[in-house]
């Protein structure tokens, strides 16, 4: 079968070098966000999927927007495949695009379908406390995560699961789910069953100020927080005047008298803190200026005691 695979981001990379490996496969073009300036000293950096596919002789197609781009939609007529695959792919297609592979354009989406549908699943799910999530193949459609739903695979989360582990979770179990998805389609085993509308949820742009820690919410809720947004948008909170990262934490059941954002406890379990439902005990952090520490480590250099008080954003 011939594809075309339409990626940006690390995620996809594992699907995309299955189909590569394929004798079953022949990948035809990467097609790819162009890149952008990094972070740091905003020096043009290529995306690790761009590599893979010039290492491997594959056609790379960097539109800023595809379906504005006659050229570029020339070029992926050309090919004459029979799939394309979106994953992550950061832009919309037009009907001519989703239209131009003989048996379709599937897209995997990191959520079970028709539930967090957007930009931001893995994230969300993990800020909501579900307790499971996971996978979906879909045939594209113009509506947001709307398509047809071809097959879904449920991931259990813990309750201490946090952003980057959930995303090489669902990385590795990505291209067996659309290996599958495109045999089934290709044979035509597999009928594609439309989704239930009524019960779709989306999810929502993460804002700077949502990185905030507030210590009069519940323990449990600044815990999911504080995991969903591990070293995507690292949750922060302020000691001594000093913005102190927080990266891994407990939630804990205490009934324990005290103000919001008060030290219970310190010693080598961590720091305790008192919440609005709860305390919370950090485990490990990143003080402003440092490196990541384990937060008993920390209390020593900073002088932390019982009593003493972090700042609500």
């Amino acid at each position: 079968m011939k594809i075309v695979f339409f990626a940006t981001p690390d995620i996809a990379i594992e699907s995309f070098k299955y189909f590569i490996n394929s004798k079953e496969y022949e990948v035809c073009a990467l097609v790819t966000q162009p890149p952008k300036p990094s972070n740091r000293g905003k020096k043009i950096v290529q995306s690790k999927i761009k590599t893979i596919a010039l290492e491997n002789g594959i056609d790379v197609i960097e539109p800023h927007r595809i379906s504005k781009e006659p050229e570029n939609i020339e070029k992926l007529k050309k090919y004459c495949s029979d799939f394309f695959i979106t994953f992550a792919f950061g832009q919309i297609l037009s009907r001519e695009v989703i239209d131009i592979p003989e048996y379709g354009t599937i897209n995997l989406h990191a959520s079970l379908l028709p539930y967090y549908r957007g930009a931001n699943p893995i994230c969300e799910v993990l800020l909501n406390g579900e307790k499971k999530t996971g996978i979906t193949t879909m045939k594209t459609a113009l509506e947001l995560d709307a398509g047809d739903i071809c097959l879904q695979e449920e991931i259990i989360l813990d309750e201490d699961i946090n952003t980057p582990e959930l995303m090489q979770k669902i990385s590795s179990m990505s291209p067996v789910l659309l290996d599958k998805t495109l045999k089934g389609l290709f044979e035509g085993s597999l009928k594609p069953v439309p989704q239930e509308h009524k019960k779709a949820t989306f999810t929502k742009k993460i804002k700077k100020e949502d990185k905030n820690i507030d210590w009069q919410l519940p323990a449990k809720k600044i815990h999911d927080k504080i995991r969903a947004m591990h070293t995507i948008n690292t949750c922060h909170t302020k000691f001594g005047g000093k913005l102190v990262k927080i990266l891994k934490t407990k939630p804990l059941n205490c009934t324990q008298n005290a103000k919001c954002g008060e030290v219970l406890s310190v010693d080598k379990n961590g720091i305790c803190v008192k919440c609005g439902e709860g305390a919370l005990i950090i485990l490990s952090v990143k003080p402003e200026g440092k490196n990541e520490m384990s937060a008993y480590n920390w209390s020593l250099g900073a002088k932390i005691k019982t009593g003493d008080m972090f700042e609500i954003c």
